[in-house]
């Protein structure tokens, strides 16, 4: 896969699985827009493309996706001239029971796991019409699955997963794709971001290797590769999929 002369827009870049995907594209080539509250973490992610390819034109925003959708998608175009892809992975996590969840939580998953990703296609969608590029949409295999005490996120990711089928078809017309992957259970920071001590941490992903049918959890990389071929040249008859890369965890019933 090559994606030489092609712009994309990672955003969530500044770890995690935006991170491998910046540079899953740049190894194969890409100008990157990378997209990230934090400053440092992206710094550092620019000096991974650039040991992985030192020829890869990177472009640093740092933007918060719920208040900055135009800013983010003016800068890629007047830096790069074009957009080809957007990968829409910027997400947060929380958790709690109904009884004790506030409307605030809900707002803020809402509003950074699916508003923003509504924001930011609607603004590069006619810059993909030109191009005949496409998206990509990170949801989670809590979009297909249910789980307790985390109905604030499984909510924003099924929501991510139907958005995914219906810009499918309204862009199908202008051979625009629109994809999503939906992540099992992957190293990142996100758990412990949303509050769990590493204690819960360290039990939490011992159990997941139990609820995924290959015995183990998922890699960045893994669902970063994923993605690129989702964007590229060789999935051009792809669109509308939600597409696990989850260990066989959907798959399984529930223990």
């Amino acid at each position: 896969m090559s994606f030489n002369g092609k712009v994309v827009i990672v955003t969530g870049a500044s770890s995690g699985i935006g991170a491998a995907t910046a540079k899953a594209f740049a190894i194969r080539g890409a100008k990157i827009a990378l997209v990230g509250r934090n400053v440092d973490n992206l710094k550092a992610v620019e000096s991974d493309c650039k040991a992985a390819n030192s020829n890869a034109e990177l472009l640093l925003i740092p933007a918060d996706v719920t208040v900055d959708a135009e800013r983010i998608i003016n800068k890629t175009v007047d830096e790069f001239g074009q957009l080809d892809v957007l990968v829409n992975n910027a997400g947060i996590l929380a958790y709690g029971s109904i009884l004790d969840i506030d409307v605030e939580q809900f707002d803020s998953l809402l509003n950074t796991n699916l508003r923003s990703i509504f924001l930011l296609t609607k603004l590069a969608a006619p810059h993909l019409i030109k191009t005949q590029g496409n998206i990509v949409n990170v949801s989670s295999v809590a979009g297909t699955r249910t789980f307790p005490n985390t109905s604030s996120y499984c909510t924003s990711k099924a929501a991510v997963d139907q958005f995914t089928r219906c810009i499918a078809l309204d862009l199908a017309s202008k051979n625009v794709r629109v994809n999503a992957v939906n992540p099992g259970v992957v190293v990142t920071d996100i758990h412990a971001r949303s509050g769990m001590t590493e204690e819960a941490y360290a039990d939490y992903m011992r159990r997941a290797k139990e609820t995924h049918a290959l015995g183990r959890v998922g890699t960045t990389k893994e669902v970063a590769d994923t993605i690129a071929f989702l964007a590229s040249d060789e999935a051009t008859f792809i669109t509308g999929a939600t597409v696990p890369v989850d260990g066989g965890k959907q798959a399984m019933c529930p223990r």
